[in-house]
């Protein structure tokens, strides 16, 4: 028995989870529960206990996710982009002693976990030497209650943060419960406020820390709609059919479901929604400003990171009075931003942002002191690596990242700005800027730009202008060279400098 079978009993017949392809009620939810959380017990879990989830959004993956947590154990979310290679590194450094697969990883999960020495891959949907079948598992693991007095561990969640290789963060205390058993871990997600909104619809893939909220609304008792991949159309049919309530969002959704035309959009009714929080980056002005318009003040941004959950918050009705921020920082945090040596800046003067977690904690990684020391000021006051300025009301506003500045002319000039402009060019799909030598001003702006259509490019005059209509000159992009695509990090992010390295070997330039 799991918290499913008590909700089974108060709402019998309810779908608790669904995906594309199946629809559960709480007890079959309970049902299969029971066999995963069993089998990951029967396993050899090691000191650690992590186990590592590398599969594809279905409403099985997000209940290995919770059958990890009623195990007391670890869950491990591994990017199912990876490369076998890429993938053991994260199964290696987080000494994980089990993997749950799917038909999509199966392959090379099992290569991951053999060069990391993991003991133990369960696959589901693929017969794949070297795993073992996920039904054959289940049925082994057998339907006895599981004991609920393990204590509850926080996922272990990698990030590239701003160098190098992923490093492992555990969820802070801001995004876990906690608990002294199982038991009183699920009590604490029931008291989560999101379940108030209803039904949740997971969008963005589950091996992120935005979506994994869903997990624990379901630990709760909401009920959720699993998404695969991203389609615009599909996002808002949910949100109809299911009557959906809440929701987790990056911009790049917003961006692709306001592309949708007129009438699509007006097929569906979204009246059901009632809080939508935009995570990942700060989201356009304009593309914030049509959403709010399109689906009304229910939409807030939360600004933060997996390393210490949300450090700002900003509501609709906030933003339209501050446009642009992305809120004002949220216990236990205060914000504080500084100049290049540490030493504080006043109100609206652009620097370094800093956070002062009162609680002394900071960031913390997983086998990375290195790295945990490079983002701290003192103890307890870290970054996450943005360049920006508070207002006189305390409002935080992000303008760029450090290591993305350039200088020319003497003038600081932050990409950023002009990358989402360029964002929002209807014949662009992804752009980024990097500074490039200029004789005579020392760098120079200029912007590598994917088109939508690589047969018919836009005109590099054309884009150059669609910036200057809309920024300082000085903000913008001298000169645009297309890409098929653009490079970046095993967990997603655009890498500035190997786009820098490519402009400059194109130009024949230094590297």
């Amino acid at each position: 028995m799991t918290f499913a079978a008590e909700l089974a009993g108060r709402r019998p017949g309810q779908i608790a989870l669904r995906d594309a392809e199946r629809e559960l009620t709480w007890q079959e939810v309970d049902r299969l529960l029971v066999r995963i959380v069993n089998g990951i017990l029967g396993a050899e879990l090691g000191p650690s206990r992590r186990v590592a989830v590398f599969a594809e959004n279905s409403a099985e993956t997000l209940l290995c996710y919770v059958a990890v947590t009623l195990a007391g154990c670890s869950a491990v979310p591994v990017n199912f982009h990876l490369t076998a290679e890429e993938a053991a590194y994260i199964l290696r450094d987080s000494e994980t002693s089990l993997v749950l697969a799917d038909a999509a990883t199966a392959e090379r999960a099992v290569e991951a976990a053999r060069q990391a020495g993991v003991p133990l891959v369960v696959a589901r949907g693929a017969a794949v030497q070297g795993a073992e079948p996920w039904q054959q598992w289940l049925a082994a693991a057998g339907d006895r209650k599981p004991p609920v007095d393990f204590e509850p561990l926080p996922s272990l969640v990698y990030t590239s943060g701003t160098t190098g290789r992923p490093k492992g963060t555990p969820l802070p205390p801001t995004s876990f419960v906690g608990g002294a058993d199982i038991a009183e871990h699920v009590e604490r997600l029931g008291t989560n406020r999101w379940l108030e909104y209803g039904p949740h619809l997971i969008v963005g893939p589950m091996y992120h820390s935005g979506p994994l909220v869903g997990t624990r609304l379901f630990i709760g008792g909401a009920p959720v709609t699993v998404l695969g991949r991203f389609d615009a159309e599909t996002v808002l049919a949910a949100i109809d059919r299911h009557r959906i309530g809440s929701a987790v969002m990056v911009p790049t959704h917003f961006i692709r479901m306001l592309a949708l035309p007129a009438e699509v959009k007006e097929r569906y009714d979204l009246s059901s929604l009632r809080y939508v929080l935009q995570v990942g980056s700060k989201c356009p002005a304009d593309v914030k400003r049509a959403m709010i318009d399109w689906w009304g003040e229910v939409i807030w941004e939360s600004y933060g990171a997996s390393e210490v959950g949300t450090t700002c918050l900003i509501s609709a009705k906030e933003w339209l009075a501050h446009p642009g921020s992305v809120g004002r920082p949220i216990p236990p945090f205060e914000g504080l931003v500084v100049d290049e040596h540490g030493r504080p800046l006043p109100p609206g003067t652009e620097g370094r942002l800093y956070f002062r977690d009162t609680t002394g904690r900071g960031i913390r990684y997983h086998n990375a002191p290195d790295k945990q020391r490079s983002v701290h000021l003192e103890p307890g006051v870290f970054t996450l690596g943005e360049i920006g300025y508070i207002d006189d009301d305390g409002y935080v506003y992000i303008t760029d990242r450090f290591s993305d500045m350039i200088v020319s002319g003497g003038v600081n000039i932050y990409p950023a700005e002009s990358e989402l402009v360029l964002a929002n060019h209807p014949q662009i799909a992804e752009a980024a800027c990097v500074g490039v030598p200029n004789p005579e001003m020392g760098e120079e702006l200029k912007a590598v730009v994917v088109p939508r259509d690589p047969a018919a490019p836009p005109d590099p005059a054309e884009v150059l202008a669609y910036c200057r209509d809309r920024l300082a000159h000085y903000k913008c992009p001298r000169s645009v060279e297309f890409a098929d695509a653009l490079p970046r990090s095993a967990m997603g992010k655009l890498d500035k400098r190997r786009i820098r390295q490519w402009v400059l070997q194109a130009e024949g330039g230094p590297s």
